[in-house]
């Protein structure tokens, strides 16, 4: 975890993320950086991720169809990471309360708990948190969820409507870039047996590029990690979770390979990147979530 210099004490940043590792994967180096200023960060996380696949042998009978048990597993996992990040975690609804609806066409979606059949009840919850953490900023996904998971678009849809009820001075959705992403994939020269390069979710523009410093950035690979069941750090690390040492290496400087169960490969880049999807326009030379916030 990052030193907290007290730089943005008063400034309360909320990130709604579908299920844990977003939390990490598109916004850990951010809300690791905003945690160490001195922010209040928290995450609201609305399912377990019950339908995830599993790394590794371990606890690859956790899995729905199986055991059935890897939402409790995940929890886990998410407050590993976000213990790392120096963020606080709360599940939307309490933990449990909505599951993980899968992909479009999965049996998942037809389970009366799913989180895209949350309909008011969710936004209902959501309002009532946000009325007491009171957030300068919101994060989340855009309308097409980042690339079209139906949980993560119903995060999308949710926290635009219960910032409306309370108030919420903008909103920003992560997305990845399509030039730096692709340039990151290009500079990957050499992969782990069974992985591949592959077409990735991206946008051609965006609003806001936040460098990451080191520390964020080793903070964010760290975060990353702890939710060993659902991404491969291609370092040459192993845990109990995955006892198999995966090595990527790339030409761009300290940049870190990961995947995801489809063993596709992508870089873990130096900058995360956001839309501006609702209120306070961005100052032209902002540099991070906050500027021209009042806190």
């Amino acid at each position: 975890m990052l030193q907290n210099n007290n730089e943005l004490s008063g400034a309360r940043v909320v990130a709604v993320h579908a299920h844990p590792d977003d939390e990490a994967i598109t916004t850990g180096g951010v809300l690791a950086d905003l945690a160490a200023r001195g922010a209040d960060v928290t995450v609201i996380t609305c399912t377990l991720g019950e339908q995830g696949e599993v790394i590794g042998d371990t606890f690859a009978q956790l899995v729905n169809g199986d055991a059935d048990q890897l939402g409790g597993f995940r929890i886990h996992e998410l407050y590993a990471s976000l213990e790392i990040l120096g963020a606080r975690g709360i599940h939307l609804g309490g933990a449990g309360c909505w599951r993980d609806s899968g992909m479009v066409g999965d049996p998942a979606n037809e389970h009366p708990r799913a989180f895209i059949h949350s309909a008011d009840r969710a936004v209902e919850q959501l309002t009532a948190l946000l009325q007491e953490l009171r957030p300068h900023v919101l994060l989340t996904y855009g309308p097409d969820g980042g690339y079209g998971h139906p949980d993560h678009i119903r995060a999308h849809e949710i926290t635009h409507a219960a910032a409306a009820e309370v108030g919420v001075e903008r909103i920003l959705w992560a997305v990845s870039d399509r030039e730096e992403l692709e340039e990151g994939q290009r500079s990957i020269t050499q992969l782990p047996r069974g992985w591949s390069h592959g077409e990735l979710a991206a946008v051609d523009a965006v609003d806001l590029a936040v460098e990451l410093s080191d520390e964020a950035y080793a903070t964010k690979v760290e975060s990353m990690r702890a939710h060993a069941t659902q991404l491969w750090i291609a370092d040459g690390s192993v845990s109990r979770t995955n006892p198999a040492a995966a090595y990527a290496v790339t030409i761009q400087a300290d940049v870190k390979v990961w995947a995801l169960s489809n063993l596709i490969a992508q870089p873990i880049m130096r900058r995360e990147h956001y839309q501006l999807g609702f209120g306070a326009p961005l100052p032209a030379d902002a540099s991070g979530v906050l500027d021209g916030v009042e806190f």
